[in-house]
């Protein structure tokens, strides 16, 4: 039996494992948290971070979430600029929209749901909170091989179905939007350092 429940501060290890078994070598390790940073977001928004686990409490999967306010998203920042670094510490306790900042499923546990269940989390919280919005950036992991000359051309493809992307198009089957590719978003070549702007309302 699989549990989706708020993060706790004795989840933070397995939080912690299940990024390097989602991102594993040559990602740099430097991208991904670290314990240090996992309880920042308990402390800053306990509300925002989910896990799914087993029976045994072995995390499958994990969501993290912030608070950004619609001034913030209209204006476009980077992920630097958006998040203040991994420990997330530019969270807005009031802002309007609900920003998710990762999703992560175990490789041995993909296809089994744990992600619907997570986003449904993260729309019954945008719902309690009476936020705006829920939004995003995805990666377009697929974009650097698939030989589209933009990204923005490429997550256009992915939208209207002509391609298929291992992180765009299973978002876009749950209900999010496609608003926008933006440019130079993060350090990430297999996106082109790019990232498709993803919204869901209420």
């Amino acid at each position: 039996m699989i549990t989706v429940r708020r993060t706790l501060a004795s989840d933070i290890r397995g939080v912690v494992s299940l990024q390097r078994a989602c991102f594993p070598a040559p990602f740099p390790e430097e991208l991904l948290w670290q314990p240090d940073h996992i309880a920042a977001h308990l402390a800053q928004f306990p509300e925002g971070q989910w896990v799914a686990v087993d029976q045994s409490g072995q995390v499958l999967a994990s969501a993290t979430n912030m608070r950004i306010a619609l001034a913030t998203w209209d204006a476009h920042p980077d992920w630097e600029t958006k998040t203040g670094g991994l420990a997330l510490p530019h969270h807005a306790p009031v802002g309007e929209l609900m920003c998710g900042v990762d999703i992560s499923v175990h490789p041995l546990a993909r296809r089994q749901g744990h992600a619907r269940r997570l986003y449904a989390a993260r729309g019954d919280l945008v719902r309690s909170l009476n936020l705006a919005a829920y939004v995003t950036v995805c990666r377009l992991p697929g974009y650097r091989d698939s030989g589209v000359a933009t990204p923005a051309q490429y997550a256009e493809a992915v939208a209207r179905g002509d391609r298929d992307d291992p992180t765009l198009t299973p978002l876009l089957r749950m209900g999010l939007t496609l608003a926008r590719v933006q440019t130079d978003y993060m350090d990430d070549e297999e996106s082109g350092h790019a990232g498709a702007r993803l919204e869901w309302q209420p």
